[in-house]
């Protein structure tokens, strides 16, 4: 969860580009910095030829003068230590080095050692922090992606962007991007290419899908927008028993977020919605203050959603809903995993905790922390940590023990010594030491190996692709399914192509057997051995088709994607989200 505080601890809502321009209202603006900028203007005037050396040393001394006056002599020392290193390696060193690199790998290890989370942003990383906050930037409007043997490819075109004003299609290989040839580049780099200030054009030479004729593009750069809310509908009456239940996926806080959420729930209640589910799964946070805004939809105006306390007690603070609420009565459910953090932790506990909807799902990620973005000199930014948030009843859900982490880095198991009981504002218990519990915990099923290696490598993407290729069009999102022909046409793709098709069985035989080697067991039940080992061998067609109900649904949902854009993905996989369906069978009263 992120805080812009451009003045120290300064009670600034959350901004987004440019922080000394458009924050002006509160803008550093002290004496001494304007004589400091006198004084430099007037040596750069008199000594033109001296400025870059004038500069660099007393950007080196400047910070040594004012540790000396404040007593900071080890600080100092250890700096000058730092400082004399750093010279040493670059006189000295066997291999020339990049001394910007080198600086950076400390700054990062030295933030490392804080937390997770406190990290310096550079100047030229600034984009991302645009993108981060505001979900804005200027481009086409596309995702890219570089395939091994074809190039860059345009994988996902946004709904009504640019790229698909122009025409640009998935599948479309880009050649070249203003002139020049992008073979050579990351798909990073061509990302950075593509964007640009908004009414700027940008030229692209593209070989319509593989193989297919060239053409060029000249695309003039639009301020695309990322929705928070990929998709909101009344779902399906077959899934909810007849009722009207409104859905809402809600993929990220940035500005404006409150009121994509606001939009949908006003457009669900007059389409006859009679019960919510705001869908948190995945959402890793963003802006605290969209997230209050997005409980004050559903409590009263004036209530406490979180308070946020640190070590400096400047940034202690109690936040509540400013304004009037959409519905407080309309049954609410929230969903959640572990890949919910941040601002879903703050709309999840403030809700748990008021006992205004009922939260299903798997324990979240557990991170409570307040950051605030400091400008630290060259446009560059250091996000700091500098406080906790607690939930209404006290809980805080940030997870201390960062050593004891599931894969993901969420939460892992919290012993119940470090557990601390708290009260909901009805009475009931809930308690904190890591993420929020559900009240009813729902599991998501476990992908197969073989389901995460076609998905890791690309190849569910690219036959999503080549499919795309040969069709004009496909049914409605939520109709559409491959037939048993098709499905045998993607066994045959996907087998042709290498990625690990083993099961999982397979691989604990292999270790099994290693281990039974390794000490001497081996031989003796080489028999038993090979017995198993001829049972679990399965080619990838075979496996493939084993495991079909798993995989399907994954071709179908991204082939969707491909012909109706993010909206009709989440519809189409609505239909197969057993970990949702399964929630919908619970009722949304709580106990």
């Amino acid at each position: 969860m992120l805080h812009f505080y451009p003045a120290p601890f300064a009670p600034q809502l959350p901004c987004v580009h440019c922080l000394w321009q458009k924050l002006s209202p509160y803008n550093i603006i002290l004496i001494a910095p304007k004589v400091v900028k006198v004084y430099f203007c007037k040596v750069i005037k008199h000594w033109k030829d001296m400025r870059r050396g004038i500069f660099f040393a007393m950007a080196l001394l400047l910070p040594f003068a004012m540790m000396a006056q404040s007593k900071d002599f080890k600080t100092a020392q250890s700096l000058e230590t730092q400082y004399n290193i750093l010279n040493e390696l670059r006189v000295g060193f066997v291999d020339s080095i990049d001394t910007q690199k080198l600086i950076h790998t400390g700054i990062a290890a030295m933030l490392e050692s804080l937390d997770p989370y406190t990290e310096y942003i550079p100047a030229e990383e600034d984009e991302e922090i645009e993108l981060m906050t505001t979900a804005t930037y200027g481009g086409i409007g596309s995702i890219i992606k570089k395939v091994d043997s074809v190039g860059v490819i345009i994988s996902q075109p946004y709904l009504g962007s640019p790229a698909i004003k122009y025409g640009l299609e998935p599948g479309d290989v880009i050649l070249k991007i203003n002139g020049e040839d992008v073979a050579p580049l990351t798909a990073d780099q061509c990302s950075s290419k593509m964007k640009g200030e908004p009414g700027t054009d940008v030229v692209f030479t593209v070989r319509k899908g593989r193989g297919g004729e060239i053409k060029e593009y000249k695309i003039t750069r639009e301020r695309i927008h990322i929705p928070d809310v990929s998709f909101s509908a009344l779902l399906d009456k077959k899934y909810t028993n007849g009722e009207n239940v409104g859905y809402i996926k809600l993929d990220g806080f940035t500005v404006n977020g409150s009121k994509d959420v606001r939009n949908a729930l006003v457009a669900l209640k007059e389409e006859g919605a009679q019960k919510i589910i705001l869908d948190l799964r995945g959402n890793g946070g963003g802006l605290m203050d969209e997230a209050i805004k997005i409980v004050s939809l559903f409590v009263p105006k004036g209530t406490l959603v979180v308070s946020q306390k640190g070590r400096n007690a400047n940034v202690n603070a109690e936040y509540r809903t400013l304004d009037e609420p959409v519905d407080t009565l309309i049954p609410l459910m929230v969903m959640v995993n572990s890949g919910s953090a941040s601002s879903s932790e703050i709309v999840a506990g403030a809700i748990q905790d008021l006992d205004r909807g009922i939260i299903i799902g798997t324990r979240t990620f557990g991170k409570g922390l307040v950051q605030s973005m400091r400008p630290v000199g060259y446009d560059g930014l250091v996000k700091l940590t500098i406080a906790k948030y607690y939930t209404p009843s006290g809980r805080c859900v940030q997870a201390i023990d960062y050593s004891n982490r599931n894969s993901d880095g969420s939460v892992g198991t919290v012993p119940d010594s470090l557990k601390r009981a708290f009260l909901t504002k009805n009475g009931r218990t809930v308690y904190d030491g890591g993420g929020i519990t559900p009240d009813s915990t729902v599991n998501a099923p476990q992908y197969s190996r073989i389901a995460l290696s076609l998905v890791m490598n690309d190849i569910v993407n690219d036959y999503a692709l080549k499919y795309y290729s040969s069709k004009s069009s496909i049914a409605p999102a939520g109709e559409f399914e491959l037939t048993d022909q098709e499905y045998e046409e993607f066994v045959e793709y996907a087998a042709s192509r290498k990625f690990d098709s083993r099961s999982g069985a397979q691989v604990e035989f292999e270790k099994m057997m290693k281990s039974a080697k390794a000490e001497q067991l081996y031989e003796m039940n080489k028999a038993e051995f090979d017995a198993l080992k001829s049972k679990l061998s399965v080619s990838k067609e075979e496996m493939l088709r084993i495991k079909k109900s798993e995989i399907k649904p994954l071709v179908e949902e991204e082939i969707v994607q491909k012909f109706h854009f993010t909206p009709g993905s989440i519809e189409s996989i609505i239909r197969n989200d057993t970990q949702l369906l399964n929630a919908l069978k619970i009722p949304f009263e709580l106990k």
